[in-house]
């Protein structure tokens, strides 16, 4: 009888303690998903008003700038953008100004690693103000090669014009952008 008595305390206790760990897990995520939530909201509300800000100087829509940064960039936590304050991959020629590494490119039909040099900025604002000017300029062989981008009326339009334009590798980039805008409202900025 003390034996069944005994099993059953420390069968109790473990149950216990079990649930204990089962809600300080469950609170665990619920405190990490919001410090992650409150992270993204704090990258879009630091680039949406310097986006506002370059729409209005060279039309590029502020919903596709902040798009393209988060994905880019995985907001603002790839090694690119904190270390260079590069949130959008862009790539350059320049050894004095760019870092050679190591990136995935879609070619042929499936992801291949290349090193390629990519530009270093010396804060986000120009990075964000180099690359709408890539639209508002296009690139040495082709000064129009983003003029659709510019062009487009919503979101929707300037990104699959990026994907046209060549702008990304990656087949899916326009769904992948439109995805972000919907996702956390970033077309208010428009």
């Amino acid at each position: 009888m003390w034996l069944i008595l005994i099993l059953l305390i420390a069968g109790g206790g473990i149950v216990l303690s079990q649930f204990r760990n089962q809600q300080e897990q469950a609170q665990l995520a619920e405190k990490n998903s919001a410090e992650i939530a409150a992270s993204k909201n704090a990258f879009i509300r630091d680039h949406a008003v310097y986006a506002k800000r370059l729409q209005q100087a060279y039309g590029v829509l502020p919903s596709i700038t902040l798009a393209q940064a988060i994905l880019e960039s995985n907001w603002g936590n790839s090694g690119l953008a904190k270390n260079y304050h590069n949130l959008f991959g862009v790539k350059g020629t320049d050894p004095s100004n760019t870092k050679l590494l190591t990136t995935q490119e879609y070619v042929n039909g499936e992801w291949q690693t290349v090193k390629a040099r990519f530009r270093v900025y010396s804060d986000d604002s120009a990075s964000m103000k180099d690359h709408v000017l890539l639209f508002v300029n296009g690139t040495d062989w082709n000064p129009q090669q983003y003029a659709a981008v510019l062009a487009a009326k919503d979101y929707r339009e300037a990104a699959v014009a990026l994907q046209t334009s060549g702008y990304a590798t990656d087949p899916d980039y326009p769904s992948k952008l439109i995805s972000l805008v919907k996702e956390y409202d970033l077309d208010q900025y428009d």
